[in-house]
């Protein structure tokens, strides 16, 4: 492994335009230097991925930045190593290192440098960018795979479900739906949960012979086809609701397409019946 060929060429980040202030009396992550790059970085990543962080006093973004790398290495218990390059002591390193502006952030793996941000994120983006590198090493052979990390609302609700506890593990996953909107694990989560509740309690004999008797009838009709979805019958479920949106109107066509709808969110998007259920309400509703 040998280091950049502009390695000893000075760097100009002359538009940071303003004097370095003092650098905090704590920084997080082993500086790094022309005197270990090759041995503690480079040579490193042939065992676990480091990643390097080129920072300065007069960036209080790049230093907010480094301080939550610190604390995220301390969270991954050993998995990566954290580096730190103050540019206005080692610009020989900055140059290297391709540096531009701060914060900028790259990994080794393996002995190859990769690019990783260069402006200020929040931890919870920061993280993520580090499961992917620790994903990406995995690949290559190089440390482990990211840890399996569970919210505290997720392991309420799971909890919950375990004491046959729904209405509390329902609002566990919506107390972390309302913090974090976009986790498709909660979202599917909460409407597992929510269907546990719609069906506690029913006769699947009598559900099923109320919705025979009257297929427009929509609450049975809604009834039945969370029992066959709970029983893994799949297609039978979709079958039921889509007679109700193409038969009824009004407020009984609604309440069978949001209730179809509920139902997707249950099922593989890549599974052929779902695709074709899908098309088949695009249909029935246009």
């Amino acid at each position: 492994m040998t280091l950049p060929p502009n390695f000893g060429r000075a760097v100009d980040l002359s538009s940071l335009g303003k004097p370095a202030p003092q650098a905090p009396a704590v920084v997080a992550g082993i500086s790094v230097t022309t005197a270990n790059l090759t041995t503690d970085f480079l040579e490193y990543s042939s065992t676990k991925p480091a990643i390097v962080l080129c920072w300065s006093a007069r960036s209080p973004e790049s230093v907010a930045t480094l301080e939550i790398l610190g604390e995220l290495e301390s969270q991954n218990n050993g998995t990566w190593r954290l580096g730190n390059v103050n540019i206005d002591e080692q610009s020989q390193v900055a140059q290297a290192l391709q540096t531009k502006t701060v914060p900028y952030a790259v990994a080794f793996v393996a002995g190859q440098l990769v690019p990783l941000f260069e402006q200020a994120y929040a931890k919870e983006q920061i993280a993520l960018v580090i499961n992917k590198v620790l994903e990406l090493s995995a690949q290559q052979g190089v440390g482990a795979p990211p840890a399996e990390v569970i919210e505290p609302e997720e392991e309420e609700a799971l909890k919950a479900l375990e004491t046959g506890d729904f209405k509390s593990a329902q609002d566990s996953y919506k107390k972390l739906l309302a913090r974090k909107p976009h986790d498709s694990f909660a979202k599917l989560g909460l409407a597992q949960t929510e269907l546990f509740i719609r069906t506690d309690g029913l006769n699947p004999e009598t559900t099923k012979s109320a919705a025979q008797a009257d297929p427009l009838d929509v609450a049975a009709a809604m009834a039945c086809a969370d029992i066959e979805v709970m029983s893994a019958h799949v297609q039978p479920a979709f079958d039921r609701l889509l007679h109700c949106v193409r038969n009824c109107s009004g407020d009984d066509k609604k309440m069978a397409k949001d209730h179809l709808l509920a139902l997707f969110a249950l099922v593989d998007p890549a599974d052929p019946r779902l695709i074709k259920a899908r098309s088949d309400l695009a249909n029935a509703l246009f």
